[in-house]
């Protein structure tokens, strides 16, 4: 099987298990993997991530260009603006989950800091969120508003639309996803009722036993 052979099929595999699992409805979300070429696939636009096929994906050249497949993703400027500013980033998934979507919506939400450090596991798989304001979807001024952030940021919640996060492979972009997730339904539960966060000194010991790289201002709240 070729790498790009299991690529296709992992998109559909952990695509149909997010599905399943109600983390993006109907056609809502997209996902997309760099090609050794300096290409990608992506997800194809008007698509439900629970029934992808793997021919029909999208392939886009380096220069974002479809080469083959289904019309892609019009979140395509997204993803773009990711991968050219976090340059180790092989893999980003976009879903409409619920509570990442809800917390996009508080007024309270530090753009810098979208959630504080409520566990070490959401440190370690997201690091910081980055909260930007609204676009509509599809719209190109969101890659600027990405790129604003200068690669600073692995994980990102789009204002009532939902999160975008980076990672190294699919794996580790759908993993720190699903984190986000968790944490932001946390957030929900405890709002209001004063809970105990991690410390400064617990974060400092984080970064310093897992390498987590945390934007300036990214372990205040």
């Amino acid at each position: 099987m070729s790498n790009e052979t299991k690529l296709r099929e992992d998109i559909c595999r952990f695509g149909r298990s997010l599905f399943e699992r109600g983390l993006t409805p109907g056609s809502s979300g997209n996902i997309s993997v760099r090609l050794d070429d300096g290409g990608w696939l992506v997800t194809p636009t008007n698509a439900s991530l629970g029934f992808l096929d793997p021919a029909r994906l999208s392939q886009l050249d380096s220069s974002g260009r479809l080469v083959s497949g289904d019309a892609p993703t019009k979140e395509v400027p997204l993803h773009t603006a990711l991968y050219e500013t976090r340059g180790a980033a092989r893999a980003i998934v976009h879903l409409h989950s619920t509570h990442s979507v809800a917390l996009s919506m508080l007024p309270e939400i530090d753009p810098r800091a979208a959630l504080p450090p409520m566990t070490a596991y959401y440190l370690m798989k997201c690091g910081a969120t980055a909260l930007v304001p609204y676009y509509r979807p599809g719209d190109p001024a969101v890659a600027d508003a990405i790129k604003g952030l200068a690669g600073k940021y692995s994980s990102v919640l789009l204002a009532n639309h939902g999160p975008v996060v980076a990672g190294d492979t699919l794996e580790a972009a759908v993993f720190a996803t699903e984190e986000l997730e968790e944490t932001a339904k946390l957030y929900l539960l405890l709002r209001g009722l004063n809970p105990r966060h991690l410390s400064p000194e617990q974060v400092k010991d984080l970064v310093k036993v897992f390498g987590i790289a945390l934007p300036e201002h990214g372990e205040h709240h």
